[in-house]
């Protein structure tokens, strides 16, 4: 079969195929074509997609830089992990080419092609779902290097001192440098630009992704008024990316603007923000229960062009995918994990089964807000630890009733850190 797409799910349906016997051509149009530019509910995906033996998390692990709680990777270590995994996957072949067009029956097809699909295929699965493909615009944060931030200013620690209680860089602002700074942005809740926040009010942005809880300035012993979070983007800590700053404003301005920033003045920018295009179909108009187009049941789709934002929500959406593939390939029925699981949770956003009908579509991270309310009255401060209990119970039981098929005799790449 045909994985159209070689991203995280591309990636993730690929190699969980291939090591279930089901030879896979991996087509990925780069480099001939290149396109414009533990307790909460992701932990709880996590463990999940480890049980699963995700390669994408195990390649993750290996490629793990210092984040808190977050998960945040070497990104060409992390390619090259990932990369690893498909090359020595027996049965996964990777073909240079772009897809402008969707397969035909027989022949089944992953279309895996993440928030960037190329406008020829965008095309066709926007006439093949009849409501047509939906657009949104999603921005992204600059990435300084790490000796240009003048760490006299800058000071290492984390909010509430979680992870490794110094995993960020902060520039403090004190009130007058924080109003500076909203003024000068003309125009962070998910992926909003951070000048059309600034909009939104003369605070927004210290409740947001500038808040200062859980920080203390060593050079005055108190918490500052605002700060802006540098996260690690580099095992070596040469590189750090503004935390929160998506961002649609000018290269100039974005230069002239941070670095009027506490610590930025001699800032060297590796990566400017820039805006670039999102493509995702309305899930559940367009899928069926498994995850195969309504309209062309030999056409999956994996990852982000479903409707799922994050790069763990789209490595499981790859998993649920190469599931529900296999099922289709052996002759019987696809079974996801349970509403009550992180992965069942993920499955019935995309597929609508945890929205009213009025529900309007869009794209999200797992939330405990899509898992099914636990029955009966709990405390409120008992009701995430109840919905954490029951997920791993019946995922448990889920996993013991699903048997994956393994050639005899299947090799696997060594995993070269503890999942």
């Amino acid at each position: 079969m045909i994985v159209v797409g070689a991203g995280l799910a591309g990636c993730e349906v690929a190699v969980q195929l291939g090591r279930r016997g089901i030879p896979v051509e991996l087509w990925e149009m780069k480099p001939n074509q290149r396109t414009p530019a533990q307790r909460n509910a992701v932990g709880l995906l996590k463990t999940e997609l480890r049980a699963l033996r995700s390669p994408i998390l195990a390649a993750a692990e290996v490629a793990r830089v210092p984040a808190g709680d977050a998960l945040a990777v070497d990104r060409e270590l992390f390619s090259a992990e990932v990369e690893r995994w498909v090359r020595s996957t027996p049965g996964v072949s990777v073909v240079r080419r772009e897809a402008d067009e969707l397969p035909t029956p027989p022949r089944l097809a992953a279309i895996c092609t993440g928030p960037l699909t190329s406008a020829p295929l965008a095309k066709a699965i926007a006439a093949a779902t009849g409501a047509g493909a939906l657009y949104f615009y999603d921005a992204i944060a600059p990435i300084v290097s790490s000796e240009s931030v003048d760490r006299s200013i800058a000071f290492a620690q984390s909010r509430y001192g979680k992870g490794g209680g110094d995993d960020y860089l902060n520039l403090p602002l004190d009130a007058p440098q924080y109003h500076a700074f909203v003024e000068e942005l003309r125009y962070f809740e998910g992926c909003l630009p951070i000048e059309v926040m600034a909009e939104r009010g003369e605070d927004a942005l210290a409740f947001g992704p500038m808040k200062p809880v859980g920080l203390t300035d060593p050079r005055t012993g108190r918490r500052p008024h605002a700060v802006v979070q540098l996260r690690m983007e580099d095992l070596g800590g040469t590189a750090f990316n503004l935390v929160g700053f998506q961002t649609r404003l000018t290269w100039p301005e974005q230069r002239r603007i941070f670095r009027g920033l506490p610590g930025m003045q001699n800032a060297e920018f590796l990566r400017l923000g820039q805006i670039h295009r999102n493509t995702f179909v309305n899930g559940p108009s367009a899928l069926a229960r498994d995850l195969s187009l309504r309209a062309l049941p030999n056409v999956f789709l994996g990852g982000q062009i479903t409707g799922v934002e994050g790069y763990v929500e789209s490595c499981a959406c790859g998993s649920l995918v190469a599931l529900a593939i296999e099922a289709r390939v052996r002759g019987s029925s696809f079974e996801p994990p349970p509403a009550t699981t992180a992965l069942g949770a993920l499955y019935r956003h995309v597929t609508g089964e945890a929205h009213p009908p009025d529900y309007v579509y869009q794209p999200t991270n797992v939330t405990f807000g899509l898992f099914p309310p636990p029955p009966g009255r709990i405390p409120k401060q008992q009701r995430r630890q109840e919905l954490v209990r029951r997920a791993q119970s019946d995922f448990n039981r889920w996993l013991v009733s699903w048997q994956p098929v393994e050639p005899p005799g299947a090799t696997q790449p060594e995993v070269r850190a503890p999942l």
